[in-house]
């Protein structure tokens, strides 16, 4: 059946902000406590997604979640009318009122895991919430995710939207960013390939520095729900080493696109066991692995040079979709001219300035939840968030309309900023016809 990708990316929310929260981002760390532009990094966000779109991709929007979010903090025991909520936060812990401020579910390649109707059981498009159960600020973002992708991906006859995996360590499930899907044709088919960091069976095998946020447990699981095929399904453990050097996501140190996987000297336990196991599987499999003595890890995870989008290009072969810090690093620009000289799979690189983004931590891959779609499926989603001329201009005038062009943590406890959201986020439900899909809604 004729199927083709799609990009679902995220809409910057309007309190991004640079609180550090992310342990083991070094990236959202390094940048900590320095004012953000809001404003900016939706623009950002937006002209990446028109640019994919003129250039013939299906992209859509996912919405932003409600920031701050007042029922968390309510829960969490500070108490009175929203204005005295918020002061109680910023004056008793101001660290809780960031988490619930934070606008981390702009990186949607963490909302969920996809598998295509062509791998499920059932025919249907099957969409795992992820559960993000290692960090407070991202663990609250479920329940707001699975109301979001309903509103999109509302055909229950073509889409299964499965809530999120148990709140609990054994299940630490981190999204698309540890989820890869192989084969030549998107409509076969695929093989898909479930990355993980830790399995508590083997607690030996584990980083030492830094959290390893996916479990193989959770992976295992999302499997199951998706009903894939046992026999097209392979579990790759993430290397504790490289995770312990800022490797937070397996899309911060590989990607994969049809039957090319663009990864790491580095990237896995066992490496050339699954190379070899996905050539086994996969027909015409193209591994492109990136010699540590051209990029070292270091060099990959302060660029971002895998946390890119590896595209079918419509001549043929790739195109990778990069962010500026990769053409700002001599050593890597240099691997990566080379790598499209050389006639391999990889035929384009297209930058985009995502700096914003970036400060915090996430690059194009971040921005991006992947959606293989047949086109009976894409008349099924919610068009309202199709990326076209008349959405971009829409979504940038609301963008002007609605957002701050500066935003520090003291900023968090103004109590304009949340009416300032919440009608932001009302119009924003109307702009793509979402339904009553946040809280104060109700």
């Amino acid at each position: 059946m004729t199927a083709f990708e799609a990009n679902f990316d995220g809409l910057v929310g309007l309190t991004h902000h640079y609180a550090g929260l992310s342990f083991g981002n070094e990236a959202s760390t390094r940048n900590q406590l320095q004012p953000s532009n809001p404003r900016l990094a939706a623009r950002q966000g937006l002209l990446k997604m028109k640019a994919l779109a003129d250039m013939g991709y299906v992209q859509g929007v996912i919405p932003p979640h409600e920031r701050p979010n007042l029922p968390l903090l309510r829960q969490l025991g500070f108490s009175g009318r929203d204005e005295q909520v918020l002061a109680k936060a910023a004056a008793q812990a101001p660290h809780l009122l960031s988490a619930a401020s934070s606008a981390s579910a702009m990186w949607v390649a963490n909302a969920a895991t996809v598998s295509p109707s062509a791998d499920s059981a059932d025919g249907r498009v099957h969409f795992t919430v992820a559960n993000l159960n290692n960090k407070f600020h991202r663990a609250i973002e479920a329940p707001q995710t699975a109301a979001l992708l309903r509103a999109i991906f509302r055909d229950t006859g073509h889409f299964s939207v499965h809530d999120a995996l148990p709140q609990v360590a054994l299940f630490g499930d981190e999204g698309a960013a540890n989820h890869n899907r192989f084969g030549a044709v998107y409509g076969d088919a695929g093989v898909q390939l479930f990355v993980y960091g830790r399995d508590d069976r083997q607690p030996v095998a584990a980083p030492q520095r830094y959290p390893a946020r996916q479990t193989r447990e959770a992976s295992a699981a999302v499997a199951r729900l998706h009903q894939l095929d046992p026999q097209r399904t392979l579990f790759a453990q993430q290397h504790p080493a490289v995770i312990d050097q800022g490797v937070f996501h397996n899309d911060v140190i590989a990607v994969s696109n049809q039957q090319v996987l663009f990864c790491h000297e580095d990237a896995f336990v066992d490496q050339p066991q699954l190379l070899a196991s996905l050539a086994a599987c996969v027909a015409d499999f193209q591994p492109i692995v990136v010699p540590r003595a051209q990029v070292s890890v270091a060099d990959a995870v302060n660029t971002y040079l895998f946390n890119s989008q590896l595209l079918q290009h419509p001549a043929g072969g790739m195109r990778l979709v990069l962010p500026e810090e990769s053409r700002q690093h001599p050593g890597v620009w240099r691997y990566l001219n080379q790598l499209v000289a050389s006639g391999g799979p990889i035929r384009e690189l297209k930058v985009f300035d995502l700096r914003e983004s970036m400060c915090n931590g996430g690059g194009p891959a971040c921005l991006r939840l992947r959606v293989v779609l047949t086109e009976a499926e894409r008349a099924a989603l919610n068009p309202a968030v199709l990326m076209n001329d008349r959405l971009f201009a829409t979504l940038n005038a609301w963008v002007d309309k609605h957002y701050r062009d500066r935003l520090t943590q003291a900023d968090l406890a103004d109590p304009a900023l949340l009416s300032e959201g919440r009608t932001a986020l009302d119009e924003l439900t109307q702009l793509l016809d979402l339904g009553c899909v946040y809280a104060f809604q109700r």
